[in-house]
């Protein structure tokens, strides 16, 4: 899948409101991320900007997949955050619960999930989730 050109005046993918080049940008140029909310939001930007290299680098070690993390036939049109337990700068762990929307084939579809994130070498990493109902219309 070509990585999508990300327009840094732009209004971030992850629905924080803010530019992109103040919000996920940052880290996907190699900031440290703050917060397993601000990972999971970074990583949702990532699957928008067809950014592979960043999934994969910001996936703890021991789950990281050999296949590939994209589908090119999905198109990602929101991120609705539900809750966050810890994850924040002074924890070890997190779990980030949320809805993402998308289309594929021109079907729209909702995946809801519960991420779970750990601290690597003090770097916040996706650890795994747990897919909840996924709905399609």
């Amino acid at each position: 899948m070509k990585r999508k050109t990300a327009n840094s005046a732009a209004v971030c993918p992850c629905g924080s409101g803010q530019l992109y080049a103040s919000c996920c940008g940052r880290y996907h140029r190699g900031q440290p991320v703050p917060s397993a909310e601000a990972l999971m939001r970074s990583r949702y930007s990532a699957f928008v900007l067809g950014d592979e290299g960043y999934l994969r680098q910001s996936w703890a070690a021991e789950n990281l997949p050999d296949e590939p993390l994209l589908d090119a036939a999905v198109k990602w049109l929101g991120l609705s955050i539900l809750s966050t337990e810890a994850g924040g700068e002074q924890d070890q762990t997190g779990v980030v619960t949320f809805i993402a929307r998308y289309k594929i084939n021109g079907r729209a579809g909702r995946m809801q999930e519960s991420s779970r994130f750990v601290r690597e070498q003090g770097l916040w990493r996706y650890l795994d989730g747990d897919v909840g109902d996924v709905a399609t219309s």
